[in-house]
């Protein structure tokens, strides 16, 4: 996709986002909001991946969301790659719908690997996922998110332990960096000090960037990362993004972590986010 394109189609995530939790006041806009961008340039330009889904993955990255509470950015991202109908996007969090608050794999839906939900769990199963590409001769990656409030989960820190440990170099892990949680400020609630310099001393190559909502900072690193790849240590990105970016009232503040938009705020939302060639669902 050209930038123009990932452009247009972060506009149209933001009003998905804000669309899907506003019909059902419920769910995480702030953190989904923050990644779109991401997501955007993972699925457009970067990832090879296939919409004809396979729970395998042969011979094509992966991507695992291990921070599933932001769902919203992931089920739009899918929908807008061509994984399920846009209009499935209307089911968002109803019953038994496939589209759950955090993404679970019973109902099926295409694009989604591991059920995400409990924090600190995805670097694991993706580590996973990496060692078996490398036992099947597979020399596709897999590309992982996190929320930095999920670091203060012990997991990750076996985890990261193990990946370097045992030279799993296939794997790309991002952290969503906004310095905010549900409940304030990472720094409040449980200080990560130098995250940077944690990773390297566990083992990591780590890239830091600082321009985590600008499209071409976003490819410039997460191409560096891909060639830093098969060099026999693991590789992370620290993404300083801002929650509940494109929205000016949701920037700066943790409160749009997990909360919905009245109707008057959605409309205010909405034509912050205008797109020329509206696809809604």
């Amino acid at each position: 996709m050209t930038l123009q394109e990932l452009q247009t189609q972060v506009q149209q995530t933001r009003r998905d986002i804000l669309r899907m939790v506003h019909t059902v006041n419920s769910g995480h806009p702030g953190g989904s909001l923050g990644c779109a961008e991401f997501l955007a340039a993972l699925y457009g330009n970067v990832m090879e991946h296939s919409t004809d889904f396979s729970m395998d993955g042969k011979g094509e990255d992966l991507f695992f969301l291990s921070n599933g509470h932001i769902s919203p950015v992931f089920y739009s991202t899918l929908a807008r790659s061509g994984y399920f109908p846009i209009e499935e996007l209307n089911t968002f969090r109803k019953l038994n719908t496939r589209l759950q608050g955090h993404p679970t794999t019973h109902e099926g839906l295409p694009g989604i690997r591991v059920a995400s939900g409990s924090l600190g769990q995805g670097l694991s199963v993706a580590i996973g996922a990496a060692l078996a590409k490398k036992l099947n001769n597979d020399d596709k990656l897999v590309y992982t998110l996190h929320g930095d409030g999920e670091l203060q989960e012990g997991q990750i820190w076996e985890a990261l332990m193990y990946a370097a440990g045992k030279n799993v170099d296939n794997i790309i892990a991002t952290i969503d960096y906004n310095g905010r949680q549900i409940d304030g400020d990472t720094d409040h609630v449980l200080p990560l000090g130098n995250l940077k310099a944690k990773f390297e001393a566990f083992g990591w190559v780590v890239l830091d960037e600082p321009k985590g909502n600008d499209l071409e900072a976003i490819l410039a690193v997460l191409a560096q990362a891909k060639s830093l790849t098969g060099q026999g240590k693991p590789v992370a990105i620290l993404l300083h993004t801002e929650m509940g970016n494109g929205v000016d009232y949701m920037m700066g503040t943790h409160a749009w972590h997990g909360k919905a938009p009245s109707d008057e705020q959605l409309a205010l939302a909405l034509d912050q986010n205008q797109v020329t060639d509206l696809l809604d669902y």
